[in-house]
C-alpha cells in the first residue's frame, strides 16, 4: 500500500495542489460570560506527505485544534480548507461525510469493539461509510496484513497486546483510505518500547506518502515529527529547522 510521496516544506506557504489541510485565521472562542478563546487566529499549511507534531501543555489548545482539524467542531473566525475544500461553510452532515472519507482517526485509548476480532474493527468505519462488505473485508485484511497483524484476524482485542491494540486502531482508520491520518496521543497508554514501535510503524506510513498529524503532550513523541508545532496559550508557533551551512 502506497501514498504519494513524502515531501518536508514550511508552515506558511501559498496554498497548491498537494495542501492537505489549511488553516487560514482559523479561531474558536467559546461563549462566555466571560468567553475563553481556546485557539488564536492562526495560519497553517500541511502538504501531502508531512508528518507535523502538535504539542503543548494541558489547557494549551491541543483538543480544540485536534477537534477543529478533525472537523469535530468549527472555527468561530477564519477558513478551515481541507483538501481543496472550505469545510468551515459546511452543515454538520456535510462535515461528517467529508470526514469520513478524508480523515483517519487514532485515540490514546484505542476504541475497539471488544466482542469484535481485529478484522471486524478494521472493518467498523467503513460500515458507517457504506462501503460494500465484500469490499469491506478485502480492505481490513489488506491494511492488517500492512500493519503486521496478518496473523492476528480473528483474535479478540482482549488476547491482543496494547502495541497489537493500537495497530488494529491504526489499520482501522487506513481502511477508509484517509488523505489525512489525525492521531491524538496515540503511545499515551503504552510502555515505552511499545510506543517506540507504534511511532515506527507511522514513520513507515509517512515514508509511503500518508499525511501523519499527532497530537501530544509528549516532548519525545513531538521531536519525531519532520515539523514541530507547539500550542501555548491557544497560540500556534512552529519550530525553525536547523540549517547546516
Amino acid at each position: 500500500m502506497k501514498w504519494p510521496g513524502r515531501q518536508r516544506r514550511p508552515v506558511l506557504e501559498p496554498v497548491d495542489g498537494d495542501t492537505v489541510l489549511e488553516f487560514r485565521g482559523v479561531g474558536r472562542t467559546y461563549p462566555g460570560p466571560p468567553p475563553v478563546t481556546a485557539l488564536r487566529p492562526a495560519s497553517l499549511s500541511v502538504r501531502q506527505g508531512d508528518f507535523v507534531t502538535v504539542s503543548g501543555r494541558s489547557g494549551s489548545g491541543k483538543s480544540t485544534f485536534l477537534n477543529i482539524a478533525g472537523l469535530l467542531d468549527t472555527p468561530t473566525e477564519g477558513q478551515y480548507v481541507l483538501g481543496g475544500v472550505d469545510v468551515s461553510r459546511l452543515t454538520g452532515a456535510e462535515r461528517a461525510a467529508v470526514r469520513g472519507r478524508r480523515i483517519g482517526f487514532v485515540f490514546q485509548s484505542f476504541h475497539l469493539m471488544p466482542h469484535r476480532t481485529a478484522l471486524e474493527n478494521a472493518e467498523l468505519g467503513m460500515v458507517y461509510a457504506g462501503v460494500p462488505r465484500r469490499e469491506r473485508t478485502g480492505r481490513a485484511r489488506e491494511v492488517l496484513c500492512s500493519v503486521g497483524l496478518g496473523h492476528r484476524l480473528d483474535a479478540l482485542p482482549s488476547r491482543l497486546s496494547g502495541g497489537e491494540r493500537q495497530r488494529v486502531a491504526i489499520a482501522r482508520a487506513l481502511a477508509g483510505r484517509p488523505t489525512l491520518l489525525l492521531c491524538d496521543e496515540p503511545t499515551g497508554n503504552l510502555d515505552s518500547a511499545t510506543a517506540d514501535a507504534v511511532l515506527g510503524l507511522l514513520d513507515e506510513l509517512n515514508d509511503q506518502g500518508m499525511t501523519v498529524v499527532v497530537i501530544t503532550h509528549d516532548a519525545a513523541v513531538a521531536a519525531r515529527g519532520s515539523r514541530r508545532i507547539t500550542i501555548r496559550d491557544g497560540a500556534l508557533s512552529e519550530a525553525v529547522p536547523a540549517t547546516v551551512g
